[in-house]
C-alpha cells in the first residue's frame, strides 16, 4: 500500500514521505509524522493509537477496507490529504 500511495503522489506532483511500519513501531516514530493510517485489520487499536498520537498532534485514521483491499493508492492518498487538511 505504501508504494502505491507514493506512486499516486508522484503522479500528482505531491511530495510525501510514506512508510509502512508495524503496530509495534508506532511509538518509535510518532514524533516524526503528520498522520498515521491504520490498516482495517488493526481497527481494534484505534483508540489506543489516538491517545498515543494526541500529544504529538498526529491525525489518526483507519484505512477504508474498500481501498485497502485493492491497494488503491489514489484513494488512500485522498484520505491522507483530507487528514492533513483537517490538521491545519
Amino acid at each position: 500500500m505504501a508504494a502505491n500511495i507514493r506512486k499516486a503522489a508522484e503522479k500528482r506532483g505531491i511530495k510525501v514521505n510514506v512508510e509502512a511500519r508495524s503496530d509495534s513501531e508506532i511509538e518509535d516514530h510518532i514524533d516524526s509524522i503528520d498522520c498515521l493510517m491504520i490498516g482495517p485489520h488493526l481497527k481494534y487499536l484505534e483508540k489506543e493509537v489516538i491517545e498515543i498520537a494526541k500529544p504529538f498532534n498526529v491525525r489518526v485514521a483507519v484505512m477504508d477496507p474498500k481501498y485497502y483491499s485493492t491497494l488503491d493508492g489514489e484513494k488512500a492518498l485522498e484520505h491522507i490529504m483530507r487528514l492533513v487538511d483537517e490538521k491545519k
